[in-house]
């Protein structure tokens, strides 16, 4: 939406030089020979396959007080840590180090944290052994497992589980959430080929504070603030909209807004969504360029409000370094930019597809312009095969000339993204019927942004359920707390107390079960 002008993570690195290496041992020598355990470390494996098993440590601090914590082992079997939650992960050697995160470093005597991994292993897959906390020795609690628990039991925080090497004899039930997407067909699927239906909120702020000198969230990011938005069952995704210029540290951004500092806030913020079993959409929002003609929100050439299109310059780097940033991960979807408006610029509807696809001069805008292929291109230039959303012309509201100007994609992870408000053209059931619905028989189709600016919810009601019909994921804008009767915003509290407009959304989901 065109807002008014005004980790858990993981990170598994390759350690390669001695030096790195020998850092990464686990204090196992003299500073802590003899010392009494100031923890315990209870160490499980809560499932297991033929080449694959997902691991599980509990801390529990008998010691001081801690601030940070660094959880170092061996493990004795051959095992490899192939990715991680509720910490940062990295091994060298047989030598695994767990990093404690912004969100979970501290530890009260008497307190306990956890962590998991999943992980490979051959022969047999042996207890670790060497556990320290900060350099302290740990007593060691649980047993190694050879075979399948009976009962296998997946935490809510669980990036993923890996299925069996033999195909199961039922139906898949899915990945753990959040689910690893790509795409079949017209439909989100997880890696087990089971499809996903995305419903969730927007969370804006982190496209218009750093470029206002204003901080870089708008109200609170942390775990109290995500299980108020999961509070609301059946949210499953939330929407990241970021601005190219704090991302990329312009100067008029300041530093504690921009740049790396910009860049690390908003990666524990994907990643503790991710922790939480959320999906996380990462968009484009606010861009640079300097564009005064029809529909300009601003006419300042950098990133204070939405422009058209935008910026090759600016737009591609960006890409290729979020990319790069949350490739890993295909549970975090791409939104390459928000709300397109060429068709405001162009002369014709001919020139503005054109324009949203292939970028370059486009009439009526000043500037080089970054086309969909172009955006794409960067992010699959990394590597990254996440699945790519991209809206239509007029602010994502047109996609009738959507499926004729698809981008070419080398992965197929291409998906539609719409935005429908009460006060849009296409905002009515038969429109949804001849525009949305051919689009959607043939890519999946995300509603990216859905709200009325009426502090009201028949019409998101009756838009819902025609979404529902059709199997198609949504997302209502936003979670903050706003007015809802200058905006659509859902909550008036972050304890996720809805407004009267948020009431649609939250017992809609509900009602799905």
């Amino acid at each position: 939406m065109r807002r008014p002008t005004r980790t858990a993570a993981f990170s598994i690195a390759a350690v390669t030089t001695a030096a790195a290496a020998a850092a990464l041992l686990p204090t196992l020598g003299s500073a802590a020979a003899g010392a009494a355990p100031t923890c315990s470390v209870t160490y499980t494996v809560t499932n297991q396959w033929d080449a694959g098993f997902q691991g599980n440590v509990v801390i529990a601090n008998t010691g001081a007080p801690t601030t940070s914590w660094d959880l170092a082992f061996n493990f004795a079997g051959g095992q490899k840590v192939t990715q991680g939650w509720n910490a940062t992960w990295t091994q060298s050697g047989t030598a695994v180090h767990a990093t404690s995160l912004s969100y979970n470093g501290a530890i009260p005597t008497g307190g306990s944290v956890s962590a998991g991994f999943l992980g490979s292993w051959s022969g047999k897959n042996v207890m670790p052994i060497g556990f320290t906390l900060n350099g302290a020795t740990c007593t060691q609690i649980g047993e190694p497992t050879e075979t399948p628990p009976s009962t296998p039991a997946t935490p809510p925080t669980t990036p993923t589980t890996v299925p069996p090497t033999t195909p199961p004899t039922t139906p898949p039930t899915g990945d753990a959430a959040p689910p690893k997407l790509h795409v079949a067909g017209n439909k989100l699927v997880d890696s087990t080929g089971k499809q996903v239906v995305l419903h969730g909120v927007n969370r804006s702020g982190t496209e218009f504070a750093c470029a206002q000198g204003n901080g870089i969230f708008d109200g609170p990011v942390d775990d109290t603030a995500i299980n108020a938005i999961k509070s609301w069952k059946g949210v499953t995704a939330v929407r990241v909209p970021l601005n190219e210029d704090c991302w990329e540290g312009l100067s008029y951004v300041p530093a504690a807004d921009g740049g790396a500092s910009y860049i690390s806030a908003i990666t524990g913020w994907v990643n503790r969504l991710v922790a939480h079993g959320i999906t996380p959409i990462v968009e484009l929002h606010w861009t640079h360029g300097t564009y005064t003609g029809n529909s300009a929100g601003c006419s300042d050439v950098n990133a204070t409000c939405q422009k058209p299109m935008p910026d090759a310059q600016y737009a591609v780097p960006f890409w290729t370094s979020v990319a790069n940033t949350f490739k890993s991960n295909t549970s975090i979807v791409f939104d390459l930019f928000n709300e397109p408006y060429p068709d405001r610029a162009t002369s014709t509807t001919d020139q503005a597809w054109s324009c949203w696809r292939d970028g370059g001069t486009c009439p009526g805008i000043g500037y080089q312009v970054a086309g969909m292929q172009d955006m794409l291109d960067a992010v699959r230039g990394t590597g990254a095969q996440n699945v790519v959303m991209m809206g239509g012309l007029a602010y994502s509201n047109d996609l009738t000339g959507w499926l004729t100007h698809e981008p070419t994609d080398p992965t197929g992870n291409l998906a539609a993204a719409v935005h429908v408000y009460n006060f849009n053209s296409c905002a009515n059931s038969s429109c949804w019927d001849s525009q949305l619905a051919p689009v959607a028989a043939k890519v999946p189709l995300v509603a990216g942004e859905i709200g009325e600016n009426t502090c009201a919810h028949s019409f998101t009601d009756s838009f819902m359920s025609w979404l529902d019909s059709h199997q198609l994921s949504y997302l209502g804008w936003t979670w903050n707390t706003w007015d809802c009767s200058s905006g659509p915003s859902l909550i008036s509290s972050y304890d996720g107390t809805a407004t009267n407009y948020g009431l649609g959304l939250k017992n809609h989901l509900a009602s799905l079960g």
